[in-house]
C-alpha cells in the first residue's frame, strides 16, 4: 500500500501546548482542507506496516510488548483500544462510552500512554489509536467516569450539553435508512450532532492532543454512523489534515452506506475480506486468489481476520477455530492485497466479558503464557509471517497452484513461497518456486530455524506440509 509522512517528531514539542489548549476548548480551529486526496495506508515506520491491535492492553503493558517483541518481530504498528475517560464498568464495551476526552481510562493515565508511545516509538513501532467520535455514553447514564467526570443523559460536564446531540432520541431500527442509521442512537448511545461546528471542533482538538503525545494516526470507530462530510470536515479541522485514519464502516448487501463513500478522509477496513475467509477456510480455500474482487482497491482496504467485534458475534473466525485460525492469519501476511491488522486479544465465553481481571476502573497488565490472553503476537508462526510479509513487500503472486479444494501454494515474485493445507491430512509433494537456489528457514515451522527447505537450481523442492498446517520460506531467512 501507497505509504505517506506523517507529524515529523520534531514538531510535536509545539504541537503539544497547541493541542492541549484545544482540547481546553481555548483556541478556535480554523484549518482549510488541503488540497491534496486523502492519502492511502500507513506511513512507513520502523520495519514494516503490519499493524497489531492490542485489544484492552494497558498502556504499560504495550510499551513493554513494543520493547520485548513487538518491535523485534518487525511489526509496524500498534493499536490501542480507545484512550479517553470513559464510563465505569467491567465490560469490554465501557471502553466505547466516552464521558470526557481526558487521557485518563481504565488502561492508564495520560503520563503512562505517552510513555507507551514515546517507548514504542524507540523500538521501531508507531501508535495507532482507537478513536470513538459518533457518540458518548448511553442515554439515561449518569454518575462520574473512571477519572471523575460527571455525566449525565444530556450533560457532560466542560465537553457536551443537550445541544450538542442529533435530535432523534430513538435507537436505530432499519439499516436501510441512511437517515436513520447517521442520525439516531446507535444502541442507546447519546448520537453527536457531527455537523456542529462545536462538535467538530471538540473532535478535531481531541485527536490533534493525541498526535501531540506522538500517535501516528486513528481507526475510526462507527464511522458509519456519522455521515462521510461530516468526518471530512473533522479531519480538515486537525492541524495535520493527512494524518492516517482507517473507517470502521460494516457494509453489508442492501443497505445504502458503504465503505467506499469514507475514502474521502482515510482508508476504510474491508469486512468482507474476513468474511470471505471464515467462509473459504470453512469450505475450499481455492478461491482465496479470488479474494480482492468486489471489494475495495487494495491500496485502501484495512483487512484482518477477526476484531474485537467480529470475534464476539460470529462474523469471523477467531482464535477458538485453532489451526484454521493460524492458516488464516499466515494468508492474510502472506497474500497481496490490503493492509493487514493482527488481532491479539484474550479468552472468552461470555461476549460482554472485560479482560481478565479487570474492575470497574482498572484492567491488569496482560500476561503471556499462563493467562487468559491470546498474545497472538508470540505465537511463532505470527512472528515469522510478520518477517515473510516484510521480506516480499511489493511483490506480486507467482507460481499459483491448487488442488482444486484445500492445498494451495504460492510465490511472491522471488523473495517467498507459502503452501497451505487445510486437510485433515498431511502433505507430501514437490512445490515449484521462482526463488534462488538455496537452503531457506520454514518460518512457519520454526522460529529458531531448526526446519528447513533446500530449493534446488530449477527452483523446486519436496516437502511433507502437516494437516491444518502450512509452509513459508522467504529470502531474508536462509538456513
Amino acid at each position: 500500500m501507497t505509504r505517506h509522512p506523517n507529524v515529523p517528531r520534531r514538531l510535536l514539542a509545539t504541537l503539544t501546548t497547541f493541542a492541549t489548549a484545544l482540547t481546553l476548548g481555548l483556541v478556535a480551529t480554523t484549518a482549510t482542507p488541503t488540497a491534496e486526496p486523502a492519502r492511502a495506508a500507513t506511513p512507513a515506520h520502523g520495519d514494516g506496516d503490519v499493524i497489531l491491535n492490542l485489544f484492552q492492553w494497558t498502556w504499560d503493558a504495550v510499551a513493554a510488548e513494543c520493547a520485548d517483541v513487538v518491535g523485534p518481530a518487525g511489526f509496524g504498528y500498534v493499536q490501542v483500544s480507545p484512550p479517553m475517560e470513559h464510563i465505569r464498568g467491567t465490560q469490554w464495551w465501557t471502553s466505547y462510552q466516552p464521558v470526557s476526552y481526558r487521557i485518563e481510562s481504565k488502561l492508564g493515565t495520560r503520563a503512562e500512554f505517552a510513555n507507551m508511545v514515546a517507548t514504542c516509538d524507540a523500538a521501531g513501532v508507531g501508535v495507532i489509536a482507537d478513536a470513538v467520535v459518533n457518540h458518548m455514553a448511553g442515554a439515561g447514564q449518569s454518575g462520574t467516569g473512571v477519572a471523575g467526570t460527571q455525566f449525565s443523559d444530556d450533560s457532560f460536564a466542560g465537553t457536551y450539553g443537550g445541544q450538542d446531540f442529533n435530535d432523534c432520541r430513538s435507537n436505530i431500527a432499519d439499516y436501510t435508512n441512511r437517515w436513520e442509521v447517521q442520525n439516531c442512537r446507535l444502541v442507546a448511545l447519546q448520537d453527536l450532532r457531527t455537523g456542529s461546528d462545536y462538535v467538530r471542533g471538540r473532535l478535531a482538538a481531541y485527536l490533534d492532543d493525541l498526535v501531540s503525545l506522538g500517535v501516528d494516526g486513528f481507526r475510526i470507530d462507527a464511522s458509519k454512523h456519522v455521515p462521510a462530510s461530516d468526518l471530512e470536515a473533522v479531519k480538515a479541522r486537525m492541524s495535520n489534515p493527512n494524518v492516517f485514519w482507517v473507517h470502521e464502516v460494516i457494509g453489508a448487501p442492501g443497505e445504502p452506506i458503504q465503505p467506499s463513500e469514507y475514502l474521502g478522509s482515510g482508508d476504510s477496513h474491508e469486512f468482507n475480506y474476513a468474511r470471505q475467509l471464515k467462509h473459504d477456510f470453512d469450505g475450499q480455500i481455492k478461491n482465496l486468489r479470488f479474494i480482492g474482487d468486489g471489494k475495495l482497491q487494495s491500496g485502501r482496504a484495512g483487512v484482518f481476520v477477526d476484531n474485537h467485534d467480529t470475534e464476539r458475534n460470529g462474523e469471523s473466525m477467531n482464535y477458538k477455530w485453532g489451526a484454521k485460525y493460524v492458516l488464516a492469519n499466515t494468508f492474510l501476511l502472506s497474500w497481496p492485497y490490503g493492509s493487514p491488522t493482527v488481532y491479539s486479544g484474550y479468552e472468552f465465553s461470555n461476549h460482554d466479558a472485560g479482560a481478565p481481571g479487570a474492575t470497574a476502573t482498572t484492567v491488569p497488565d496482560a500476561t503471556c503464557g499462563a493467562g487468559q490472553w491470546t498474545c497472538t503476537q508470540r505465537w511463532p508462526e505470527i512472528r515469522g509471517m510478520v518477517g515473510f510479509h516484510n521480506a516480499v513487500a511489493g511483490t506480486q503472486v507467482t507460481n499459483w497452484w491448487d488442488d482444486g479444494g484445500n492445498l494451495v501454494t504460492y510465490g511472491r515474485g522471488s523473495r517467498g513461497h507459502v503452501v497451505l493445507n487445510n486437510t485433515a491430512s498431511a502433505v507430501q509433494r514437490s512445490f515449484q518456486t521462482s526463488l534462488p537456489a538455496g537452503t531457506y528457514c520454514d518460518v512457519v515451522a520454526s522460529s529458531s530455524c531448526s526446519v528447513t527447505r533446500t530449493v534446488n537450481g530449477d527452483g523446486w523442492f519436496t516437502a511433507s506440509v502437516p494437516a491444518y498446517g502450512a509452509l513459508a520460506i522467504h529470502v531474508n531467512a536462509r538456513g
